[in-house]
């Protein structure tokens, strides 16, 4: 039996992308399957980057456009660096959802704690440093690398005469004097886009900032700029934000920075109050404007409140959604995924709040074997895509929010067992584990060992304050 598509392309090497190979060559149908990651190495957001991003000014582009040749393959001058390829990793950082389902169904974490972690959450916690993750990651892609095109950036993805033709780009070519891009096209039936949505950071709308980023630079950050809490010791900081990013940067900073730590929010996640109700932190609504002045950075706050002599910055207000190759490009200005309508295409990894690598590896394998032409069952029709997406709207909004899985695990995860069927005879697939209503509890238990931790700190805190009463 032939595939329904001979040859699959995939873009981005992070969990995802991985997810996508292994499950595309378990299949042992297709003729060729490539994968294209634009830096020198898999694992994508789980990989260190000393030195971070720069702050993304309000209205700059969220990469640069590079202007494709109309003519390839050829040699070009070497296009500027698109800094979104940095990641957000800091030392010290340790994953937040359970390890245990985490994991992918057939390789489980190895059981190695920091030291932080066992400090604040205690030993044989769920959690696990970065290195350990990313480690994970390359071991399990040892046996696909042949399949990859490392430092490789896919411009543009367009479908021309029922084939998709990428534009691709790779420096390092020419000779040592002159040092050229490569860039030349190749031709799929299929695409995955496994390219992640922590790559470009969102800032919002403040008026003042502009101006006040130009003045003063260094005060502003974007949370996947944070590298070490030695940057904020006794600095007056103020934090933009009411989600997890946020909560770990409040419990990272209360007690070292000068003054208390002022948390500005428009709402906030409830599940994380022990993170607000820390010691020496002060909640403060939205910030109203920015002002830069000859002494330096005030901040006025919608309730017309005050804060001068600011020192940092820091918005921990999520990200992007950025497929700025796909032509057409499909996100929406609500920040979402609008309709993709072509079942040569498949997005893995585009979901929010869903048991991380788990639910990539099931989206990778449903996908593969639609690809392969092994599940009879067809996809909906037009009709009743546009439906699902008018009812998806009506039920999350038409934010990114619309991507959020939770709190329907069990829909989904049974949704996708179904789509992927059982593995066909003869190829390495493996049936996918029915959903377990211990996962959710399970992937939601460092929140749960974080908000113990807190409210210690905040007796603590109290114990203090009593015994230095007495």
């Amino acid at each position: 039996m032939a595939p329904r598509f001979q040859s699959v392309a995939v873009i981005g090497a992070g969990p995802s992308g991985i997810s996508a190979v292994k499950a595309l060559q378990e299949e042992k149908i297709f003729q060729t399957i490539r994968l294209f990651e634009r830096r020198d190495h898999v694992g994508g957001i789980w990989q260190y980057d000393k030195i971070p991003d720069r702050f993304p000014s309000q209205g700059s582009p969220s990469r640069q456009d590079n202007e494709i040749p109309s003519r390839l393959p050829l040699l070009k001058s070497p296009s500027p660096e698109d800094v979104t390829s940095r990641t957000g990793i800091y030392e010290g950082l340790d994953s937040n959802v359970g390890a245990k389902v985490m994991a992918f169904t057939h390789t489980p974490f190895p059981e190695i704690n920091s030291a932080s972690s066992t400090r604040h959450l205690g030993h044989s916690n769920p959690t696990r440093p970065f290195r350990v993750v990313r480690k994970y990651l390359e071991d399990v892609f040892q046996d696909y690398l042949h399949l990859a095109s490392l430092n490789t950036t896919v411009e543009r993805v367009e479908k021309r005469d029922r084939k998709w033709t990428l534009a691709l780009r790779q420096p390092g070519h020419g000779d040592g004097n002159t040092p050229k891009d490569y860039w030349w096209e190749e031709q799929f039936d299929a695409v995955i886009v496994a390219s992640g949505h922590y790559s470009v950071p969102f800032v919002p709308f403040v008026p003042g900032l502009n101006a006040a980023f130009a003045r003063y630079p260094t005060v502003f950050e974007h949370s996947k700029s944070f590298r070490t809490v030695d940057d904020y010791v006794d600095k007056h900081v103020v934090v933009v934000g009411g989600s997890v990013s946020s909560a770990d940067l409040v419990a990272d900073l209360h007690a070292i920075v000068k003054g208390p730590l002022q948390v500005s929010q428009r709402g906030k996640n409830e599940a994380l109050q022990a993170a607000w109700d820390l010691p020496n932190v002060k909640l403060r609504p939205t910030i109203k404007e920015i002002q830069a002045t000859e002494k330096g950075i005030n901040v006025l706050f919608s309730d017309n409140s005050l804060l001068d002599g600011v020192d940092k910055i820091i918005f921990a207000t999520g990200y992007k959604l950025s497929y700025p190759f796909l032509v057409p490009n499909p996100v929406t200005p609500n920040n979402r995924l609008g309709g993709i309508g072509d079942p040569s295409l498949a997005l893995v990894g585009q979901v929010r709040a869903a048991l991380s690598f788990r639910v990539y590896e099931y989206q990778a394998i449903a996908v593969a074997r639609y690809f392969a032409g092994r599940n009879a069952a067809s996809l909906p029709t037009p009709q009743e895509q546009d439906l699902w997406e008018v009812q998806r709207l009506q039920y999350k909004g038409h934010t990114a929010l619309f991507h959020e899985i939770r709190p329907d695990f069990k829909e989904y995860f049974d949704f996708l067992t179904d789509m992927a069927g059982t593995p066909a005879p003869g190829t390495d697939g493996y049936p996918l584990p029915v959903w377990d209503e211990r996962w959710a509890e399970q992937g939601f238990e460092i929140l749960r060992l974080k908000d113990e931790y807190w409210k210690s700190l905040q007796r603590a805190d109290g114990s203090v304050a009593v015994a230095a009463k007495l």
